[in-house]
């Protein structure tokens, strides 16, 4: 297959403007962009039609359920549904089984990205109680960033002394990357509703439990514990209005605290509940339309700094449990976040170069990613194409996540994604998955801290 690609009659969404061009891929890499350009001899020549050519997405947070539960997902299917949602690079978190808290375990993962990925890979480190020593000898070149749960987890991952925080605050040598929820506030809230409903604690009580103020808690101790260390602090999925007080309005660069929303969270309200169910529970919980609102704007001004999906399948039989208890909390959302994303550049709550300064420059500048994430002559060619005009059913049988469903069922997107390439590989043409071996392991700008 060649690697050598002329797209033409693009239109580049790139770094603040959108610009009539063509570009030209050789070598994995983008070779030069121009008016005009010609094509090598036996190069591929993709005639892009007037659609929109950007960067493709990196989602700094994803849950590809491996190893562990195959069930659910894997880095192959996981991946292959992400290519195909314009997504060419993962960062994927390390509460699996068993969680990746150990460098012996990055390895591990590290080997299934490199054997099947279909788009470019990073992992988090797992922070614990009790694995300071194996954060500190951290090679800063092999994790995307510290993963810390200040809040509920799986094992031994939720992170709740006091000396254990500090400690990892002093001495990450990475950016650390955390999830935001007060234990104690859920575990209240949730003993209140089982007092008053018992095993039938109603789906809408959901927000209730997993609170606002819980949120607003732990961010503002995360805060607190970055700025007294001097810490690089990326919060992830803010989901209220409250927490954005914690966040500097304004361009990423020179920040060392940043956050992040996901896209259902700019999608879906509190009012959903009812109609969706379990299919919409996640944590941190959905909440209300304010602060939908409030989580757009922010998106505007700057206080959110990037926009991922926290893709985390489950499987439809999971989902449709109808215990509030016994229902897993996470929805599978790499192949449609772009498409969802669009429909608000097409209503006007997102501006079309922001989106693309959310999930490809912001992520890449973050994480120290090296020569991605930008339409640059010299950088790696991750691209996604944009049919920003012809529409997407949203139906179970386009769906490639291994859970098989999607949150967006019986929704019609108003944009297709018509293309999308990993290293210069065609790996998503508009209909199927193209298989390639061009996936690589994300390298990062980065000396020991």
């Amino acid at each position: 297959m060649s690697r050598t690609t002329l797209i033409c009659n693009a239109r580049l969404v790139n770094e603040g403007t959108v610009t009539e061009a063509d570009l030209l891929v050789s070598q994995g890499r983008i070779e030069r962009i121009g008016s005009g350009l010609q094509a090598p001899q036996g190069a591929t020549v993709h005639d892009a039609q007037g659609c929109l050519l950007m960067p493709g997405m990196i989602d700094d947070q994803v849950h590809f359920r491996e190893p562990g539960m195959p069930h659910k997902g894997s880095i192959r299917t996981e991946s292959r549904a992400a290519v195909a949602g314009g997504i060419t690079s993962f960062m994927d978190m390390p509460n699996t089984r068993p969680p990746t808290t150990t460098r012996q375990e990055l390895e591990n993962k590290l080997a299934i990205g490199a054997q099947h990925a279909a788009a470019n890979y990073g992992f988090f480190f797992g922070a614990t109680n009790d694995n300071i020593d194996e954060i500190r000898a951290l090679d800063p070149s092999m994790a995307c960033g510290l993963k810390v749960f200040m809040g509920a987890s799986t094992g031994n991952m939720l992170v709740d002394r006091e000396e254990t925080l500090n400690a990892i605050f002093r001495d990450s040598p990475v950016v650390i990357a955390t999830h935001c929820e007060s234990t104690p506030m859920i575990k209240s809230r949730l003993e209140q509703a089982m007092a008053k409903w018992g095993d039938e604690i109603p789906l809408s009580e959901h927000p209730n439990i997993r609170s606002r103020e819980a949120c607003l808690a732990s961010s503002r101790l995360a805060v607190e514990l970055a700025r007294r260390h001097d810490a690089q602090l990326h919060v992830l999925h803010i989901t209220t209005a409250d927490e954005l007080e914690l966040f500097e309005p304004g361009p990423m660069e020179g920040k060392s605290i940043t956050a992040e929303t996901c896209i259902h969270f700019l999608i879906f309200s509190a009012e959903d509940y009812p109609a969706l169910g379990n299919r919409i529970k996640c944590n941190p919980s959905i909440k209300l339309a304010s602060d939908r609102e409030a989580l757009r704007a922010a998106l505007a001004s700057g206080r959110i700094d990037i926009l991922a999906t926290d893709h985390a399948p489950h499987t439809a039989e999971e989902k449709a449990d109808t215990s509030y208890l016994r229902a897993p909390a996470g929805l599978p959302l790499v192949q449609d976040v772009i498409l969802a994303a669009m429909d608000l550049v097409k209503q006007g709550d997102l501006d079309l170069t922001n989106l693309v300064q959310k999930n490809a420059h912001n992520p890449a500048r973050r994480f120290d990613v090296r020569e991605r994430g930008f339409l640059r002559e010299g950088y790696w060619a991750d691209l996604v194409l944009v049919d920003p005009d012809k529409p997407t059913p949203a139906i179970p049988e386009r769906v490639l996540s291994q859970c098989g469903w999607s949150p967006f069922e019986g929704h019609t997107f108003g944009s297709r994604i018509a293309a999308t390439w990993v290293n210069g590989a065609l790996a998503w043409d508009g209909e199927r998955v193209i298989e390639h071996d061009a996936a690589m392991a994300l390298t990062y700008n980065r000396t020991a801290r």
